[in-house]
């Protein structure tokens, strides 16, 4: 295991931390990275609140804390933008 924790087997999330001026959508391509090679038996809330345990709670204003913070967060229900349907229905 290179990473620090069993959910950052990679070591994304830690040197994303390591890295100076280091901006949120980087961190966001980052995270996206991470959560897509998730290891086996780790939930992505779990995993993310295991990173901001170990990583975060020292960086509370790091951009990855950020991003760690919003994936946490449970989106609307997605809405149509556009199509025949959302014009037959306005």
């Amino acid at each position: 295991m290179k990473g620090d924790h069993p959910a950052d087997p990679k070591a994304l999330i830690r040197e994303a931390y390591r890295i100076e001026g280091i901006s949120e959508p980087e961190c966001r391509i980052i995270f996206l990275d991470w959560a897509l090679g998730l290891p086996a038996g780790w939930g992505p809330a779990e995993a993310i609140e295991a990173m901001l345990t170990l990583y975060g709670a020292g960086a509370p204003d790091h951009p990855m804390t950020h991003v760690l913070r919003a994936g946490l967060e449970t989106g609307a229900a997605p809405r149509r933008r556009g199509g025949w349907r959302a014009r037959r229905e306005g």
